[in-house]
């Protein structure tokens, strides 16, 4: 196993796809985000996962909530705000700001492939389809 070294900032920053792994490990996994302004990452759930996302650029909401029908917990990130989804708990990032939203996540444990790239939600919507069938 190698490890990871880079300015996170600027490589969330320069990030232009929708979501890129730049390190997986065991236990740890961290992935670059860019999403347009409306886009928003879509109502998921990771059950026994953690997640951890920091804005580096631009205006979110994050909902929450126990089920895919309610997700009244809402957080609204900007610049340098962080958020922690515990494992099982149901949730979105939608981009609010006029702008790209760039951020990046923490998964512990991995979600993604090692090395995965998805430049756009809809790459990301098909890799994943393809990891459950």
């Amino acid at each position: 196993m190698r490890g990871w070294s880079a300015n996170i900032e600027d490589a969330t920053v320069d990030n232009e796809t929708f979501r890129t792994v730049v390190f997986t490990g065991d236990s740890l996994q961290v992935t670059v985000m860019s999403l347009r302004p409306g886009e928003e990452i879509g109502t998921e759930v990771h059950d026994g996962l953690d997640q951890f996302i920091r804005v580096e650029q631009g205006r979110a909401d994050v909902l929450m909530g126990p089920s895919k029908d309610d997700l009244s917990e809402i957080h609204q990130l900007e610049d340098d705000w962080a958020v922690v989804i515990p494992g099982g708990t149901w949730h979105n990032v939608i981009n609010r700001g006029d702008s790209a939203l760039k951020l990046y996540s923490i998964y512990a444990p991995p979600e993604h492939p090692d090395g995965a790239v998805h430049p756009t939600k809809a790459d990301a919507e098909s890799a994943e389809a393809e990891d459950e069938g």
